[in-house]
């Protein structure tokens, strides 16, 4: 497997967390158990790389988060440059 598969595929994984935890801000999770012990789990890994694109997009009416769409490109367009150049 190349390098350029690798990064591809981790890019993938990670757009892949990204979404699920888009999904899991939907719904309300309980404070304690299996579901918080996620929730918390793709925060931790998520929120790192959307933090700048909240701060660029605000929600819209307040309830609306498209940045997560931003970063998804912007990490699809990223990772297209690196791999074109290796």
């Amino acid at each position: 497997m190349s390098l350029a598969n690798i990064i591809i595929t981790l890019a993938n994984i990670y757009s892949f967390a990204i979404l699920i935890y888009c999904i899991l801000s939907w719904f309300p999770i309980p404070q304690n158990g299996v579901m918080a012990d996620i929730d918390s789990f793709f925060e931790m890994i998520c929120e790192p790389f959307l933090k700048p694109f909240r701060k660029l997009i605000p929600s819209i009416g307040g309830a609306v988060d498209i940045s997560p769409i931003l970063a998804l490109v912007v990490l699809q367009l990223v990772v297209g440059l690196v791999v074109r150049f290796l």
